[in-house]
């Protein structure tokens, strides 16, 4: 195993990668209780049983991808990198294709299964390079932060922060309500932890929220400690049945597979980068073994999808872990064993409420932004497009409609400041694509 993993050669031993590995668990844990809430649209009241996912089943799922998705980070890529359903991708799922669009969850795991697919196959064939390319790195950012906005928004909607408004849309809530407070006190105590430096704060964050609420009565008391998983039958396989539909192959579903898709190329590629530089392993700008993270981040989408859950994507949570010392992808292998462990943790994670996940969703919401300063906003045909899709994602509730938007507007400008040449072709059929799409969903 040693000599599989390099240890010699990276300088780390079965200590420092056993220690880096659980520190990237805590640090993404959260996922294991924020996940199933968004995926199962807890915070919507009087939805239809229909349209709401099984939460027991999502918890396992959950757990089982991120298994997966980090044994074969481990295994094959070599890389300590974890993966989990990803943050912004999850809500995207439940919000804009089931909550606003109307599809059946089973249609949004097919699009989710379609993507994995062709995010495979263009990492074969090396066209996933191509298609990066050709999208401005402008727009890549801008999508990154307009996700940061649209989960945060999430996140101060469900922690009764900011309300619905008749006169305005939005207001700000009863800040003496009790949960309110509750929510606010874990903001507080979370971005403490985080300025602070400690690499598991939203996680101890959601803990301390969590311990707070039962000592108050706003969070219930676990009945037990540990149980045997729920069971994965509501939710495994479940995609399958959307390829007999007709209603599945529809232009409005193709943009979704495609926002799947591209979301997963930023935030996959993104992440790997800044965790393989942070372990020292990108040497001239180049990254080894970079198609086999990617193979393996598209593998574990398709078994997320099978098993009944959103986007499984890199975490950069992982550069927690490579900050402990984490250097192989032994590391990313102890984490997939701890989300295993996880399975038999649900009753002492089920009781949490939305004021105790709603500090995470922010403060991650607050790191994605962090990509608007690399944008050149003295640039009009630049600003324009980039301000539009981060805009438009929290207005509309659609990380869909704020790529498409960007996308429209992007080859508009480029043209109208004369620098039509600099757009790359595939920029102005994704153009063509995305207006169709707004068409298709503004009626």
């Amino acid at each position: 195993m040693k000599k599989y993993f390099e240890f010699d050669k990276l300088g780390t031993n079965y200590r420092k990668e056993i220690l880096g590995g659980f520190t990237t668990f805590l640090a993404m844990a959260y996922i294991l209780i924020v996940n199933p809430l968004t995926l199962t649209l807890a915070d919507v009241p009087d939805l239809p049983d229909a349209m709401r996912m099984d939460y027991g089943a999502v918890f396992v799922a959950t757990a089982l991808s991120a298994a997966v998705g980090s044994f074969v980070m481990g295994f094959l890529a070599k890389y300590p990198l974890a993966l989990a359903p990803g943050l912004g991708l999850n809500a995207f799922f439940a919000y804009t294709v089931v909550l606003t669009n109307g599809s059946p969850w089973q249609h949004a795991l097919a699009a989710v299964f379609v993507s994995g697919v062709f995010f495979l196959i263009l990492t074969l064939t090396g066209l996933r390079e191509k298609l990066i390319n050709a999208i401005p790195m402008e727009l890549k950012l801008a999508v990154g932060a307009g996700i940061g906005l649209f989960i945060a928004f999430i996140g101060l909607k469900n922690a009764g922060i900011v309300i619905a408004n008749p006169a305005t849309f939005v207001g700000i809530g009863n800040l003496t309500d009790p949960e309110v407070l509750l929510a606010i006190f874990g903001i507080v105590i979370t971005v403490i932890f985080l300025v602070r430096g400690m690499k598991a704060g939203v996680f101890v964050g959601m803990a301390i929220t969590a311990i707070a609420g039962m000592i108050f009565g706003l969070v219930e008391l676990p009945s037990q400690i540990a149980a045997m998983p729920p069971s994965l039958e509501p939710t495994f396989g479940a995609l399958f049945s959307a390829f007999g539909d007709a209603e599945f192959y529809t232009l409005a579903m193709l943009s979704v597979i495609l926002t799947f898709l591209f979301v997963d190329f930023f935030d996959n590629a993104g992440t790997l980068m800044a965790v393989a530089n942070q372990a020292g392993f990108v040497k001239d700008n180049k990254l080894p073994r970079a198609g086999k993270a990617l193979i393996s981040d598209s593998i574990a989408t398709i078994a997320g999808s099978i098993f009944g859950t959103s986007t499984v994507t890199s975490f950069v949570e992982s550069s927690s872990g490579v900050a402990a010392g984490a250097r192989s992808g032994f590391a990313a292998i102890v984490t997939g064993v701890f989300f295993l462990l996880a399975l038999f943790f649900l009753p002492i994670l089920s009781v949490v409420t939305s004021a105790v996940t709603a500090p995470a969703l922010i403060v991650v919401g607050v790191l994605m932004v962090a990509s608007l300063g690399k944008i050149e906003w003295e640039k009009f045909e630049i600003a324009v497009p980039a301000f539009f899709t981060m805009l438009m994602m929290p207005l509309t509730f659609s990380i869909a409609t704020g790529v498409a938007v960007g996308f429209v507007f992007y080859p508009l400008t480029m043209i109208v400041a004369g620098r039509a040449k600099e757009v790359h072709p595939i920029m102005y059929v994704f153009g063509f694509i995305f207006l169709l799409y707004l068409g298709t969903v503004a009626h």
